[in-house]
C-alpha cells in the first residue's frame, strides 16, 4: 500500500523549495509505460509552468489539490483566458480534470501546494507543437515574470 500523509507532502515539497524550477514529482507509477501515470506535483509560488495542452497523443488530466491554493487557468488558441477556477481545499474547491487538447497552466498562491495529478500512460515529453506558442519560453526569465504577473492579476 502507498500511503499518501503529512510526511511524504513535506519531504516532496522541501525537495521542491530546493529545485530550481520549484517544483518536484513523486511518482507512483513504477514505471514511465505504465497505463495511467499517478504522482504527487509539490509547486511553490514562482515556478512556472508553460500555458501547454496534451495532444499528441491527446491525454486528460486530473489535479487533486492535496494542500496550497492554485490558480488553474484554461486558454483558447490566441491565449485569452477563457477560464480561471482557484483550487483551495479550505473553501472547497479540491481539483479539476483538463480534457485532452485544451489550453491550460497553472499559478502557485501559496507555499505549500502539492496537487495529485492523473494523466493517461505512457509517460510522453511533450512535442514542442503541444507548447502555447503565444507564451514566453521558460528560458526567456523577463518575459515569463511579466507574464506570470499578468496571471497572478487574473487569479
Amino acid at each position: 500500500m502507498k500511503i499518501i500523509n503529512e510526511v511524504l507532502l513535506d519531504e516532496t515539497t522541501g525537495r521542491a523549495k530546493q529545485s530550481p524550477r520549484l517544483r518536484m514529482n513523486y511518482n507512483f507509477h513504477e514505471h514511465l509505460d505504465d497505463p495511467v501515470n499517478r504522482l504527487l506535483n509539490a509547486l511553490e509560488p514562482g515556478t512556472y509552468i508553460r500555458p501547454h495542452r496534451h495532444l499528441n497523443p491527446g491525454k486528460n488530466e486530473i489535479f487533486l489539490l492535496l494542500r496550497g491554493r492554485i490558480a488553474v487557468f484554461l486558454f483558447d488558441n490566441e491565449g485569452k483566458i477563457t477560464e480561471t477556477q482557484i483550487l483551495d481545499p479550505q473553501k472547497g474547491v479540491y481539483g479539476t480534470e483538463i480534457k485532452a487538447g485544451t489550453w491550460h497552466s497553472l499559478l502557485v498562491l501559496e507555499s505549500g501546494s502539492v496537487i495529485y495529478e492523473i494523466k493517461e500512460g505512457p509517460f510522453t515529453p511533450l512535442a514542442p507543437e503541444n507548447f502555447a506558442p503565444w507564451s514566453p519560453a521558460p528560458e526567456d526569465t523577463e518575459r515569463v515574470k511579466k507574464y506570470m504577473e499578468l496571471l497572478e492579476k487574473e487569479a
